[in-house]
């Protein structure tokens, strides 16, 4: 594993006992962001990066009992608070890497991904792979409950021209990886930006 996964897994290690009870009121946001991905019933959808799965529920009713929902992240604990919460009822659990994704090419409809891009060490490559998993005229939902200015003041810090998330960064950065930014919202309640799956 290397130095940027240790350092990822001990962040969410630590923080996996009380992640939700940190968050309790991001239920309804989540569930929103959800909807604006557009699944019909029946779509195989990936939570990538789905920590305590809060999102698992939202995506299961949206893709009904015919559909396919996946959970991957790359830490143990987090994984096991999924369990404890009851959400792997809402879907499959992968104790996976989205560098490295054990899935076949162009197996899903959809990728939502919260609060994923800040923890991605290589970010071109990372949303290529989550590209490659996904067909084209697929979808990828990257959000996040909070803004990046709101994010940013709860963090205690400024946001900096590099931030990821910035639109000017963030279009050209999915263009590299296989997606066309098609929505981008950044308000103090949420932050929600949609792509297509492009080639």
């Amino acid at each position: 594993m290397s130095d940027d996964h240790t350092h990822v897994q001990e962040f969410f290690t630590a923080r996996a006992d009380d992640w939700d009870s940190r968050f309790p009121d991001d239920g309804p946001a989540y569930a929103a962001a959800v909807a604006d991905l557009g699944l019909r019933e029946g779509d195989r959808v990936l939570d990538a990066g789905c920590g305590t799965g809060r999102a698992l529920p939202p995506l299961r009713a949206a893709v009904g009992p015919t559909g396919v929902v996946l959970g991957a992240d790359l830490t143990p604990a987090m994984l096991q608070a999924a369990v404890r919460a009851g959400r792997h009822r809402a879907g499959r659990l992968l104790l996976a890497d989205v560098a490295a994704l054990p899935l076949r090419s162009g197996c899903l409809d959809a990728v939502f991904a919260a609060g994923l891009i800040a923890h991605l060490s290589h970010p071109v490559e990372n949303l290529r792979e989550l590209a490659r998993g996904v067909r084209r005229g697929g979808v990828l939902g990257l959000f996040h409950p909070l803004g990046r200015a709101a994010l940013a003041a709860r963090q205690g810090r400024r946001i900096t021209p590099d931030d990821l998330r910035a639109e000017a960064n963030l279009r050209p950065l999915l263009a590299r990886s296989g997606w066309r930014l098609t929505s981008y919202v950044d308000e103090d309640a949420r932050f929600l930006a949609l792509a297509v799956r492009e080639d």
